[in-house]
């Protein structure tokens, strides 16, 4: 477990270095085309401002885009009482608590670190638990705190929500945008070919976005699920749970795909596009892989 937290502080910094040679590469390649290699520093900068303002402000972006409001022991005694308890036995902070006003039972982890993280449930969720169940599924959101995944899926999320500002960038400069004021002959073929290459970036945004999503491994729910086993000593508990939500449904009535990777239990509809392209285990594998721990624990 200790190698797996390592491994996801090193993904997070590659994760961000690939951001910044990403959105380097398209400055570059915006300069090229229009003959001013000033917009490659300008990307550049803004692509690594936008990164550390993404580091510190995607959590409070996650529970905004999520309609979730903060509460405390007085407003939701039993979620607090529930995360303060597993969160003094795994040895981290007690993080901040959300509440999202959906009837699907699901939650999810957010932050930087342990210091400054956030655990979020539906009312759903809190409704149709029982005590056993409702600890399994947070002590599971808590092994995402305590391993670090919350970093990587914040990281995650900046990535989704920048391809969304270069695809919105670069088709405003195909239909608006001239270039130089001083043009070349062959302007009018560097013109085409960026108009084409803009109108495929914007084509491709979105399965961008869903593949971004994708590289994060499945193998992270796996290890959350095995966390939590490990920390309440009862998989029966995350298996119960998650038998309910197949039954029921995680289908969250807001959808949003960028967060939907977040989820203990995928948000969105299975119909759709991003369902298709699902970040999380089928939930029979992950209660298979439960009952197999059973004999061990």
């Amino acid at each position: 477990m200790y190698s797996a937290i390592a491994a996801n502080k090193r993904k997070t910094w590659f994760i961000m270095a690939m951001f910044i040679v990403i959105i380097g590469a398209l400055g570059w390649a915006a300069g090229y085309l229009y003959g001013d290699p000033n917009i490659w520093y300008f990307v550049l900068i803004a692509g690594g401002i936008y990164a550390l303002i993404q580091y510190f402000m995607a959590a409070k972006l996650a529970t905004a885009l999520n309609d979730a409001h903060e509460v405390g022991k007085d407003d939701q005694p039993r979620f607090y009482r529930t995360v303060e308890n597993l969160s003094i036995a795994a040895g981290i902070p007690v993080p901040k608590l959300y509440v999202i006003d959906d009837p699907a039972p699901n939650a999810f982890a957010t932050g930087r670190d342990p210091n400054h993280a956030i655990v979020c449930a539906t009312s759903g969720l809190l409704e149709m638990m029982d005590d056993s169940e409702l600890q399994a599924v947070l002590a599971h959101e808590l092994g995402h705190v305590r391993n670090y995944d919350i970093r990587v899926m914040m990281i995650v999320f900046a990535l989704v929500s920048a391809i969304g500002i270069i695809s919105d960038i670069m088709l405003r400069m195909m239909w608006f945008g001239g270039g130089r004021g001083n043009r070349r002959s062959g302007d009018g073929e560097a013109n085409a070919l960026f108009m084409v290459v803009g109108l495929v970036v914007a084509i491709l945004a979105p399965f961008a976005a869903l593949l971004v999503q994708l590289a994060v491994s499945r193998r992270r729910e796996y290890l959350a699920d095995s966390s939590s086993a490990l920390l309440t000593r009862y998989p029966e508990g995350l298996e119960r749970a998650l038998e309910k939500i197949r039954d029921h449904g995680s289908v969250m009535k807001h959808q949003n795909s960028a967060t939907a990777h977040l989820f203990f239990a995928n948000p969105l509809k299975s119909g759709s596009l991003a369902g298709l392209f699902s970040t999380h285990p089928p939930i029979d594998d992950r209660i298979a892989a439960l009952k197999a721990m059973e004999n061990k624990l």
